[in-house]
């Protein structure tokens, strides 16, 4: 302060107000002034590539040696000193402190340089300087809160405070908080310009390392603060950027950096974000597994579907369930069409109704035919061969019904082989043999009496079982077939590979209406060649779907009535189709029938037996049932 070295100092006042009230040329021209400040400031360099991790400060070491104070001239000469006097008390009083020759410094130090004015004069700059001091810290604390010219009069009170006494404590401490206040100001803005232009400086250098900067010269400074939450809020952006572009990965990348950027501060705001990507990212999945689901049924829909599954696998947690549905969904359409395996369905008919019950047969694989060894089988049955089918197929649960033939009858006025040669072979209980009989057709029972509608159709040849399922196919727009012999054994096994359907042994109850050493017929009548000790309460066929189905949910392949396949009649299974399609050749006169029947031999019964017949027989012995692709 001027009092502790009032001598020197004096005369440094002295000169100074000579200066100012003598010419104005002892200071600089004020656009010097200006040039010197700008050249000494403070400026930030280029913010160096990511990896640096530092931000330049050149420049001048302290920005105090730019700040100058033009010192308004009072004119000693002319003037009344006792007037002066009363003037600088005044506007020491009101503040005016150093705006113009009216002010209280430059009055006070005009009257300095007169020896008699002199302690009058150190008193007022010291009040007057304690006066600027305060208002430089308003100054740098309103800079501090982003106040836009706060700074630019905290460097103007800090030139007055320099002129006043560079010497003092309390200025230089001023000056130095000038200092940090400028290059925290150069900082923030070259922080500012970086993250305008993209460079947040995630992996080191841009905005990132300014603000960082800033922050270490002036701790919790507001604009620095902002700068960060700014990288941080423009650090999700990207990674909600890189979400929408289904890029999680590089998301998750982008929240990390966020993370890091304020670990405490904005942690809240990142696990926010995360929520945020995670819900973007299961919206997509559910998306993408709906869009997978639709495709499916159309055509080409399953490499639709797995390029949906492609996508989601790329951007979904292990395990992720939607994922695993829709692969799942693809396993199911690829084998079973939009079905299920074991699923049991209908198809609607276009005249009203409903079609056969059928149950999805899974897709795999068996060996078909006899095995080396195996009694009573022939070479018809060999040699075993393995079959696969890559795709299930729809079976109809039981065999077709009188009453489900007689609704196609009567939609189409077909006229069977039996209704048209008059005749078909019936079971007469007083022989015990199969006689022919006239009039009997496919609404006759095994006996030629008229028969209910839940029995299995029987008296229908080849080429009617055919028509049916043509019109089946007509009806419900699906294709309906006759089994091949491979599927028809396939669903029999239902994936055993015993003799008979249900294994090596006889036949557990209620296993099928075949022959039994219990069985009686209504004129107690018993089987000469049946399973011993076993008895399933019918003489003749049951009711369809009265004996247990098997694994496969399929009733009576094991017995009650034969059944027509669709294969034609080979001596063997040489040649045979390896894909479980029907062996056919065009005009071919035999068909295959397949299964025991009601009347059937035990070596009938087993699940590799097979026999030929004539495409227009007919008997009470052989129906047929159907089946659908998938």
């Amino acid at each position: 302060m001027p009092s502790r070295k009032s001598g020197s100092l004096r005369v440094a006042w002295i000169a100074l107000a000579v200066c100012a009230v003598c010419f104005a040329g002892c200071a600089r021209d004020p656009a010097d002034a200006e040039d010197a400040a700008v050249e000494a400031a403070a400026t930030v360099d280029e913010v160096p590539a990511a990896g640096t991790g530092s931000v330049t400060i050149s420049g001048d070491d302290s920005v105090a040696g730019s700040l100058t104070w033009r010192v308004p001239a009072v004119d000693l000469a002319e003037a009344n000193v006792g007037d002066l006097r009363r003037r600088a008390t005044a506007a020491l009083t009101e503040g005016r402190l150093y705006e113009d020759a009216d002010a209280a410094i430059p009055i006070y130090l005009a009257l300095s340089t007169r020896p008699e004015h002199s302690r009058f004069a150190e008193a007022g700059l010291r009040r007057a300087l304690r006066s600027v001091l305060e208002e430089g810290d308003a100054a740098l604390a309103g800079a501090d809160a982003g106040e836009p010219d706060a700074l630019d009069r905290a460097r103007r009170a800090a030139a007055v405070a320099r002129t006043v006494d560079g010497d003092d404590e309390a200025v230089l401490d001023f000056l130095q908080r000038i200092d940090v206040a400028e290059r925290v100001r150069a900082l923030d803005e070259a922080g500012e310009r970086a993250l305008a232009q993209g460079r947040l400086g995630e992996e080191g250098g841009g905005a990132l390392a300014a603000f960082r900067e800033a922050l270490e010269l002036q701790p919790a400074q507001p604009r620095a603060m902002q700068g960060l939450a700014a990288v941080e809020s423009a650090l999700i952006r990207r990674a909600e950027a890189a979400a929408e572009s289904a890029d999680f990965d590089a998301a998750l990348r982008w929240l990390a950096h966020a993370a890091e950027v304020r670990p405490d501060a904005g942690l809240e705001t990142v696990v926010d974000a995360h929520a945020r990507i995670a819900g973007m990212r299961a919206t997509r999945i559910a998306r993408l597994r709906d869009l997978g689901i639709a495709a499916l049924p159309k055509f080409g829909g399953v490499d639709v579907a797995r390029r949906h599954l492609a996508e989601m696998l790329r951007i979904a947690r292990p395990g992720d369930p939607a994922a695993s549905e829709l692969r799942e969904r693809i396993t199911l359409a690829v084998h079973y069409g939009m079905y299920a395996p074991g699923q049991v369905f209908t198809d609607a008919l276009g005249t009203g109704g409903r079609g056969p019950q059928m149950a999805v047969v899974p897709h795999g694989a068996f060996t078909m035919g006899a095995r080396d060894g195996e009694a009573g089988a022939s070479d018809y049955e060999r040699p075993a061969h393995p079959i696969r089918f890559e795709r299930g197929f729809g079976m109809s649960i039981r065999e077709v019904t009188v009453g489900q033939f007689r609704r196609f009858i009567a939609a189409t006025g077909h006229r069977t082989r039996a209704a048209r040669r008059g005749f078909s072979m019936v079971y007469d209980e007083r022989s015990g043999n199969f006689v022919r009989r006239s009039g009997v057709d496919w609404h006759s029972d095994y006996l030629g009496r008229p028969a209910d509608d839940g029995l299995p159709v029987i008296h229908v040849s080849a080429r009617d079982a055919q028509a049916y399922a043509e019109w089946l196919s007509a009806q419900t727009g699906k294709r309906y077939r006759l089994p091949s012999e491979a599927e028809f054994e396939y669903a029999l096994r239902a994936g055993g590979e015993g003799r008979y359907p249900w294994g090596d042994g006889d036949p557990p109850a209620r296993a099928a209406n075949t022959t039994g050493s219990l069985d009686r017929s209504p004129a107690g009548r018993t089987w000469t060649n049946a399973f011993t000790g076993f008895g399933d309460g019918y003489w003749g066929p049951a009711p369809v779907g009265r004996m247990e189905p098997n694994a496969w949910g399929l009733h009576d392949l094991a017995g009650n009535v034969s059944e027509w396949v669709a294969d034609c009649w080979h001596d063997g299974y040489r040649r045979a189709p390896k894909d479980g399609s029907a062996w056919i050749n065009p005009g071919c006169r035999d068909q295959v029938i397949r299964g025991g029947s009601w009347a059937s031999s035990p070596a009938q019964t087993r699940s590799a037996w097979r026999a030929p017949a004539n495409v227009d027989t007919t008997n009470a012995r052989l129906g047929f049932r159907v089946v659908r692709d998938l």
